[in-house]
Parts: C-alpha cells; structure tokens; sequence
C-alpha cells in the first residue's frame, strides 16, 4: 500500500499556493471575467476553453472536460502522481515539507498508460547511461574534449544532460541487463534489427542530445557524429518517431522556455540545438528550436499555449534568411495574433557562432537591438538575387515593396516604410502614396468582400440547413434561446452568470459563451457582425448566424430565461437518466432476467414521475 502524505501537509501546500500561479507555467492565461482563460494543454484547440478559478482554486476545460485542484493539475500534466504532485509544487515554490515526508519514496505508477510509461523510463535510463559515459569514462574523452573546445562548461553539459553513445554499442545490453524485454525495445527507436530478429544500437560514436517533453522527460534523442570526415553518415540523426516522440510537435528547450518566457513575455525560436544552448550560455534561457524541419503548425499551437511574443533568430546565411521568411509566412497565418519580431544575425554566421567569437554579454545585446518588424525583415529580403542598380529590378522592387508596406494596418507604421524608400531612391512621395493608398483600399475592401460573403454564405447555408438538418432537441432550443437573450440582453446575461455552477449542455454554445465574456470586457454593446468578427472559428460563427435567425425579439424575458435554465440544469439530466434506463430496461429483457426487469421498471417510472414534478 501507498505511503500517504498528511492531510494537514497537503493542506498547507494546497493553500500556500495560487493556482493561476502555478497552471501559469504550463499556460498562458487571460482575465475574462472572474475567471483566468487559456488554451488547453491538454489537446489542440484555437478556441480558448481552459479556465482557472482563482477563487475555487480550480481548474476545467468546457471541451475535454478535465478538471480539479492544483494537485490534479500537475499530476495530468507532469504524468505523476498524487505524492509526487504535491512535493513538486511544495518544492517549485520554496514551500518547506517535514523531513518525514522528502525523505519517503513516493514513486507510484504514473497517470499514463502503461507502453507511454515504460517507453519514457526507457529513454530517462539511455538518458543517464550516455550522460555517464560522456563526463565520467575514458571512452567519453574524446567527446568531452569536443564539447569543451565549443565552449560548454560542466554545468551546461549537466543541465542539457549531454552525453556520449560508444563505439562499443552497450544500450542493449544495459537496458537488458534491467529486464527490458526486447518487445519494449523495439517500439522505443533506440535500436535497430537484424535479420535474424537481433537488436543493436542505433547510435554509434556519437554525441547525444537528449529531447525532452513539455515536463522535462526524455523522449528522444538528436545524437551528432564527432568526424563528419570519410563517412557517408549523417552529421545529426535523429529518433524516429514512435508512440511519445512526434517531430511535428516537439520543440527543443521546451520544458525549460516555457517557464522563461512567463518571466521574459516571449520566446525566442533558434535553428538548432547548439544555437539553443549558446543562448543558455549566456542566461537566454527562453530559446527554443524545431525538431530540424520548418517550422510546424502544431509547434506554433504549442508555442501560442505559453506567449503572445516571439522572436526569430535563425542564421545569418541565405539559407537561414529563407528559413526565417518561411517562418514568419506560417505563423502569421496560422497564428495572427502572434507578435512576431526578427533578430537577424550578421551575414554568414549563427548564433552559437557569434557567442563563440564576441563572448556572452555582445550576443545579448546583439538579441535585443538588432531587432526588426516583419516588414522591415521583408523589405531587405525582397533585395536578394535582385540588383537595385538595375532599373528594371529596381521598379520590381518598388512595386513588391509597396505591396508589402501596404499590408500594414498602421498609417504611422506606413508612413515610415514610405519615408525610407523616397530617401534610398529619391522618389516623390506622393507617387508612392497614392499607389500605397490605392492598394490599401483593394487590400480593405477585399476583407470587407470577403467577411461579408462569409456573413452571406453563412446566413444562407444556415437557411438551408434549418430545413434539412434534424429538429433539436428541446436542449439545444433552449441552449439557443438562452444564449440569444444573453447577448443582446445584459440583464440576461448578468442572471445567468449569477446562476451557481450553470454550464451550457453542448460544447459549442459553452465555448461562444466564453468568448462572448471576453468580448464583453472590451465591448459595452452587442452588435452581431462585430462580434462574428471576435468569434473568428468558422464553425462557431456558423452557429452564431443559426441564433441570430431565430424569430425572436432582442428584448429579454426573465421568465423565460429561468424556463431556459432549468430545462439545461434540471431536465436534461434527467432525461439522459431516463434514457440510460431505458437502455438497461432493454438489455435485462433480453437477458430474460426478470428481476432485473422489475426493478429497471421501478427505477424508470420514479424519474419519469421526478421529470413531471419539475
């Protein structure tokens, strides 16, 4: 049986924290309300559905329906458990525990399923072994020799958990030698297979990178050849993917940036491992870099769950400038309200590079004034392969240009772009800023077209569908009214919130709801196309045009409000029960259990007579 920690030491840790403080770390939150809202950690959504209440000291999700204390929290996040939770929040926050309790082993299986947890101590153990082989072995000199050349002291090595895999191949045998069946081994992407159905190592002489998840457990690894000399190998290989590593949505440095950026407001996305823990090297400690491929739609979701911030800093060369155009391109449209700015690196050289050459201090000062807008990164990037002394290219370029400049919504912004142009050619300003002004107007009137015939689309697509779509449950119809006379009624929409544990039934009205509370806190009238606009999921503003349809007055009616509410809180769940019996009743009939039948009978005329009353 478990060793239990104390009730009153439980107590103590649970309310000597703030729950907003803790969850903060793993997500970005936002006041809305009484209540703190964030995307999830817990699955992909655009829609923020998580909400913290400071004053329950609980967390919930409207859409995957987690949900409960501090404890609860990092358990499912961090994959511990209840033991472990509470020590790691008492130690996060410099919350001191009885000796009695720091000195037990509290190492109870984890809140994963079994193959996720076996495959994470797997690679936690290779972790340690090529760490140990590095720093502690004559067989890791050469490799530790390496890596001190490149400027890593002892303690980076220890705090990136560098390490070492030998020529000699010894992570099978290790790992057998810790009753690892070779079943196990297979699925981990540590090794390789013979004909004859033998495993060996799959890395050999090389240095190893541990990656590590969002909770700072190794998942995988990024192992680099010492000699890149006389041999057809790849300089890095990485992990294939398996059950807990995908490359899609892993970020190196992760685990540690997060927390960084909560402290700094951004995160600061590198190429590379080694320009990653160049910039820990000098105290960035908020970098992070993709799996060794461009930049991914899940990595940007991952990225938006903890900053509104980023910088890009990719190399200097012509390869890392594209590298850097296609980033913004891709978080731009996959992340619109991502603030992004660019830290270009001097021409031909990378960030670990230029900490090797100028030292720690001129890189951090490198990273903070070198810095661009995207249009001014994209106003020198449109320069390459053209020569500007050409005329031909020069009227190309000033065209590409003020089609970019024209992207800007700020006039003042605008205007400096423009200012900058008329002095490097000696234009007159007027020509560019009547052409400027003419795309402008293009540019707004095509968003104006488009959000309109979205409206359109949606109004007529939702007629269509109000005839060929089932008829709603009596639910829904109220979920509908319900929602309608809170947004256009504030009386409405003050009772509601007053109404103790309401939650709409359905997923899509409880997540407008949420946004209609964050618009609320910016905008002291309801307009419906405005508020379409907030919205911006496109199934969401569907269901938003459906309830603007509804032939109902925008007027409020307090009686029917509560006829509303208590059908949502009352009889629906009731009816699910009566439901649920039903289907029971069914099975035990055709089990021919008689018994069974009766008292199904019972129990299913006792709710139905529960759902009259009310």
């Amino acid at each position: 049986m478990a060793t239990r920690i104390p009730e009153e030491v439980i107590d103590q840790v649970r309310s000597s924290v703030n729950i907003s403080d803790v969850v903060g770390q793993y997500v970005q939150l936002k006041k809305s309300g009484k209540n703190l809202f964030g995307l999830c950690p817990f699955h992909e959504e655009k829609t923020a559905s998580f909400s913290v209440n400071e004053d329950k000291q609980i967390f919930h999700c409207f859409s995957c329906g987690r949900g409960g204390n501090v404890f609860k929290f990092i358990m499912e996040i961090e994959n511990i458990s209840f033991p472990q939770a509470v020590i790691k929040v008492a130690q996060d926050n410099q919350i001191d525990l009885p000796q009695s309790v720091e000195s037990r082993d509290y190492n109870e299986a984890p809140q994963v399923d079994s193959l996720t947890a076996q495959l994470i101590d797997v690679h936690e153990l290779a972790s340690k072994l090529y760490h140990h082989i590095l720093v502690n072995t004559a067989a890791g000199e050469r490799a530790l020799d390496y890596l001190t050349k490149r400027g890593l002291s002892k303690d980076i090595i220890d705090q990136f958990s560098i390490g070492y895999a030998p020529p000699q191949r010894l992570m099978y045998q290790f790992l057998h030698d810790k009753n690892m069946d070779d079943d196990l081994l297979r699925q981990t992407g540590l090794f390789l297979e013979w004909q004859d159905g033998h495993l060996y190592d799959r890395f050999v002489d090389r240095v190893m990178f541990p990656i590590k998840n969002g909770s700072g457990k190794v998942i995988a690894f990024s192992g680099r050849l010492l000699s890149t000399e006389n041999t057809d190998q790849p300089k890095y290989l990485n992990s294939p993917e398996t059950k807990i590593f995908n490359k899609r949505k892993v970020l190196f440095n992760f685990d540690i940036a997060r927390k960084a950026a909560r402290r700094d407001g951004k995160l600061v996305l590198f190429e590379g491992f080694m320009d990653v823990i160049a910039a820990y090297r000098a105290d960035v400690t908020n970098g992070i870099a993709s799996m060794g491929t461009s930049l991914t739609e899940e990595q940007i979701s991952t990225i938006e769950r903890v900053t509104s911030s980023i910088d890009v800093c990719y190399d200097g060369d012509s390869a890392g400038q594209n590298a850097t155009n296609r980033a913004i391109s891709v978080i731009s449209e996959q992340a619109p309200k991502l603030e992004i700015e660019i830290v270009s690196m001097p021409a031909g050289i990378d960030p670990d590079e230029y900490l090797q050459k100028y030292g720690a201090e001129k890189f951090k000062d490198w990273l903070s004034s070198a810095r661009q807008t995207p249009v001014s990164f994209g106003l020198k990037y449109l320069r390459h392969d053209l020569n500007l002394d050409n005329e031909a290219d020069q009227i190309n370029y000033l065209n590409d240009a003020i089609k970019l400049i024209a992207t800007v919504s700020s006039e003042m912004e605008q205007d400096i772009y423009v200012n900058q142009l008329v002095a490097e050619f000696n234009l007159d300003k007027t020509a560019i800023t009547g052409q400027l002004r003419e795309l402008t107007r293009q540019r707004v009137t095509s968003e104006q077209r488009q959000q309109t015939r979205q409206t359109y689309r949606g109004v007529n697509s939702a007629t269509v569908q109000q005839v060929e779509k089932k008829q709603l449950d009596r639910t829904e119809v109220a979920e509908r009214m319900l929602l309608r006379q809170m947004l256009h009624d504030h009386g409405i929409w003050v009772h509601v919130q007053s109404v103790d544990q309401f939650a709409f039934v359905h997923e899509e009205y409880q997540t407008l709801y949420l946004i209609a509370a964050s618009y609320f806190e910016t905008h002291s009238n309801y307009d419906p196309a405005k508020f379409s606009d907030y919205v911006e999921d496109n199934h969401l503003q569907q269901v938003l045009v459906d309830i603007e349809l509804i032939q109902a007055s925008d007027v409020g009616n307090m009686d029917a409000a509560n006829d509303y509410i208590k059908i949502i809180m009352k009889q629906t769940p009731i009816q699910d029960q009566i439901s649920n019996k039903e289907s029971q009743l069914r099975e035990a009939s055709q089990l021919k259990n008689r018994d069974l039948e009766a008292k199904l009978t019972i129990e299913l005329v006792d709710l139905m007579k529960k759902q009259q009353q009310l």
